[in-house]
C-alpha cells in the first residue's frame, strides 16, 4: 500500500449492480423508478477512517435540497435501495444511501439470508453512526441543506434509524420501516430501540407489521410504551395483516396498501417535521 496515502482515502468496494443475489428472482410487481429529471448514480462518501461507496439521487434542477439519509436493508445497498433514492428525489429530496456493510464484505454476492447474517453481526452500531455522520456531511457539501435533514431506513436500517434520531442532534424526523426493537446487548450492539427511546432527539414514525414473525407486535408495544416516557413525539403504526418487509415490492412479502399507506405517511411526517 502507498504509505502516502490516507486510510480514509481507501475505497471500501462498489455497490451492487441489480438485485442482491440472496433475493432472486424478483416480484412482478417490482417498482423500478427511472432517473429522469434527477442527477443518480454511486459516488463515494469520505468516512473517518476509509471511504464508502453509496448510491444519491436529486432533482436535477436547483440546490439546497432538503436531505434524506437512506438506510438499506440486511441485503445491501442493491437495486431496492437505489430506487427508495430515486422516488425520494422526485419529491425533492437529496437521498443518500451509504453502503454500511462495505468493510465487513459485500452481502449483495452472497446466496442466501444465512450467509448473509454472520456479515452483518460484524458491523458496530458506533461505526454506524459515525458513517451515518460522515454521509450527512458529504450531502451537505453535495447541495443538501442540512437544516432539513431526515432518514428512513428498512428491515436493518429501520432499527439504525431509531439509533441515530437518538444520536444525532442534526436529524428532524426519522421513518423507521420494520426495525428490530429489542435485542440482547453486545460489545458491537450495545443497545436497542426501546433502550434509547426516552431519548430521541427527533421524533420517529415507526411503521410495522401485525404478522411480522420476527417482531412480536408485543415487542413494538413495549416501544409505545418506552417512546411515551420521551419527549420526542414518535408514533408507531402497526398494519395489522402485514408481514416483514411489507414495504419490499420486489419481494413476496409486499403489501401494496401497507407500503403505500405507509409512504404517504412519510411524506407527511417529513413535511409535519421540517423535512421537506
Amino acid at each position: 500500500m502507498n504509505r502516502g496515502l490516507k486510510r480514509r482515502d481507501i475505497m471500501m468496494g462498489t455497490l451492487a449492480v441489480g438485485f442482491a443475489i440472496a433475493v432472486r428472482p424478483v416480484s412482478s410487481q417490482t417498482i423500478s423508478t427511472n432517473s429522469q429529471g434527477l442527477m443518480a448514480g454511486e459516488t463515494s462518501i469520505p468516512t473517518a477512517d476509509v471511504e464508502i461507496p453509496g448510491y444519491w439521487a436529486k432533482p436535477a434542477i436547483g440546490h439546497h435540497f432538503p436531505v434524506v439519509l437512506v438506510v438499506q436493508e440486511i441485503f445491501g445497498v442493491h437495486e431496492h435501495i437505489q430506487d427508495v433514492c430515486r422516488r425520494l428525489a422526485q419529491l425533492g429530496y437529496l437521498a443518500i444511501a451509504p453502503e454500511l456493510f462495505s468493510r465487513q464484505g459485500d452481502v449483495s454476492q452472497l446466496t442466501s439470508i444465512d450467509e448473509i447474517r454472520p456479515i452483518v453481526a460484524q458491523v458496530p452500531d458506533a461505526q454506524v453512526m459515525s458513517d451515518l455522520d460522515a454521509t450527512l456531511a458529504w450531502a451537505g457539501r453535495s447541495g443538501g441543506d442540512l437544516d432539513r435533514a431526515g432518514i428512513t431506513g428498512f428491515c436493518w436500517g429501520g432499527r439504525i434509524v431509531w439509533l441515530y434520531a437518538a444520536h444525532s442532534p442534526q436529524i428532524r424526523a426519522g421513518v423507521a420501516w420494520y426495525g428490530r426493537l429489542v435485542g440482547t446487548p453486545n460489545p458491537l450492539q450495545p443497545q436497542a430501540p426501546v433502550d434509547v427511546a426516552a431519548s430521541l432527539q427527533a421524533p420517529v414514525l415507526g411503521l410495522y407489521g401485525g404478522a411480522d414473525e420476527g417482531i412480536p407486535v408485543s415487542t413494538v408495544e413495549q416501544m409505545r410504551q418506552a417512546i411515551s416516557r420521551g419527549n420526542s413525539n414518535s408514533e408507531i403504526i402497526i398494519y395489522p395483516d402485514a408481514p416483514h418487509g411489507f414495504h419490499a415490492d420486489y419481494r413476496p412479502t409486499y403489501r401494496q396498501a401497507a407500503a403505500e399507506d405507509g409512504w404517504q405517511r412519510l411524506q407527511a411526517w417529513f413535511k409535519q417535521h421540517g423535512v421537506v
